[in-house]
């Protein structure tokens, strides 16, 4: 059990049997009564955010959260099969569950899997990927000029800036947390 004493932004706890993280905390001593907790949490499972003030007395349960390294395997109609390396245990998660992160995936890359109660809810990428592109225009020596970028399509189907002198069928380095280019990868 978690006590209002331990509040902290990034803190993970349940809350009606689902798991909540504070994004943002607030500490309040009144000149008279107990300390206040203002809190801005978000529901890790909906995406749901609210704020909600706390009391020095209340208490909290601890999610039971637990985060795995499990490969992707493929993609059906609506969901995404990960599986658990160590046990070869599959996973599926819907393609809203995944959000953005679905525009990234390539098949049999290892990922952070988030799970609660045993059930997975969040998928966290590496973070830098080598993805091929697909699709790019091509580039006109002269066309030059400094930070000039193209799209270029990626392996996944994921569109990025990248830099003029990147051609098809070359490898790139994509941040997953800025969903950016990063260099070219020389294969």
């Amino acid at each position: 059990m978690y006590l209002a004493s331990d509040l902290r932004k990034g803190l993970k706890f349940e809350i009606d049997g689902e798991p909540y993280i504070i994004i943002s905390f607030e500490f309040k001593k009144p000149g008279k009564g107990q300390s206040l907790y203002k809190c801005k949490l978000k529901n890790m499972i909906t995406g749901r955010q609210f704020e909600r003030t706390y009391r020095s007395g209340d208490k909290f349960k601890r999610a039971d959260l637990d985060e795995q390294e499990m490969e992707y395997l493929y993609s059906d109609k609506d969901s995404c099969c990960f599986m658990n390396t160590s046990n070869y245990e599959q996973y599926f998660l819907s393609k809203d569950q995944l959000g953005d992160v679905i525009d990234l995936l390539k098949d049999n890359i290892v990922c952070t899997i988030l799970l609660f109660n045993g059930q997975p809810i969040a998928v966290t990428l590496p973070n830098f990927i080598n993805l091929k592109v697909v699709k790019s225009e091509p580039w006109a020596k002269g066309d030059t000029a400094t930070g000039s970028t193209k799209p270029a399509t990626l392996e996944t189907g994921f569109e990025v800036q990248v830099p003029l002198f990147i051609d098809e069928g070359q490898m790139v380095k994509i941040d997953t947390r800025t969903r950016e280019y990063v260099e070219r990868v020389n294969e």
